[in-house]
């Protein structure tokens, strides 16, 4: 399970002054659920989502994952999580086999368990092709593919994605959205975030729309629909952060 508190990270900038990328965010996201953080660029999605996967710190406010503050219990909530975000950092000279196989034994894995896992996570991804090719030479699609397997690999209790399909083609976004699918279906905890509305309606249990380091509303997509008169996401979320002309 996944439950924020009052979580909040604030920034100093020298011209702003204090800038709140995180405002007083709580949720919570069970076991076997999506969880779909929606909102534009610079809304806050991804401090909130660092906070979470103890990259970052919270200033105030607290946060648990399986039971593991993220500040007190760090190392054992990074045991737990799997982070996946849209921008990859791979070792071009190493292989994905071997990509995914660092990480494995950065997780503490045996050599049996880490070649039977990435077998299993190379099927279900169709990464065969290119699983023995180094990672220099790959596309994108084929280094966030690299990069979710490493994710993986130790098999964690929850995973959070950051705009995992962002800059991708149309074939390789389905294949991650229906991997993300198949993690609830497999009882793990997920939080998606996104600014894409259909991947909200296609994969959410819940939403929450964050604007401004502020979560705004939250609900499932048909307690939203009626709650705001209106059948389209893109409407929904309009009007909920204040109108066509909010930035």
């Amino acid at each position: 399970m996944i439950e924020a508190r009052h979580l909040t990270k604030t920034f100093r900038d020298k011209k702003r002054g204090e800038i709140r990328a995180a405002d007083d965010i709580s949720f919570r996201v069970e076991p076997g659920q999506i969880y779909g953080l929606l909102g534009a660029n610079g809304a806050g999605k991804t401090t909130t989502l660092r906070l979470l996967a103890t990259l970052l710190q919270p200033t105030s406010g607290s946060a648990t994952i399986a039971g593991f503050d993220v500040v007190r219990d760090a190392q054992q909530v990074r045991a737990n999580v799997g982070f996946l975000a849209a921008s990859t950092a791979l070792y071009g000279r190493l292989t994905a086999r071997e990509m995914i196989a660092y990480f494995g034994q950065l997780n503490g894995l045996s050599d049996a368990d880490i070649r039977a896992r990435t077998k299993r996570i190379a099927d279900e991804l169709d990464m065969h092709e290119f699983l023995d090719r180094r990672c220099e030479k790959f596309s994108t699609g084929m280094k966030q593919k690299t990069s979710l397997a490493r994710t993986l690999i130790h098999d964690p209790a929850v995973m959070i994605f950051d705009e995992p399909t962002l800059g991708l083609d149309v074939m390789t976004a389905r294949a991650i959205v229906k991997f993300v699918r198949e993690c609830r279906n497999r009882g793990k905890t997920v939080i998606y975030s996104t600014h894409v509305m259909s991947e909200v309606e296609k994969l959410c249990d819940t939403i929450g729309i964050i604007h401004d380091g502020k979560l705004l509303a939250e609900g499932t997509l048909a307690g939203l629909r009626a709650a705001h008169g209106e059948q389209d996401m893109e409407e929904i979320f309009v009007k909920i952060v204040g109108g066509d002309d909010a930035p």
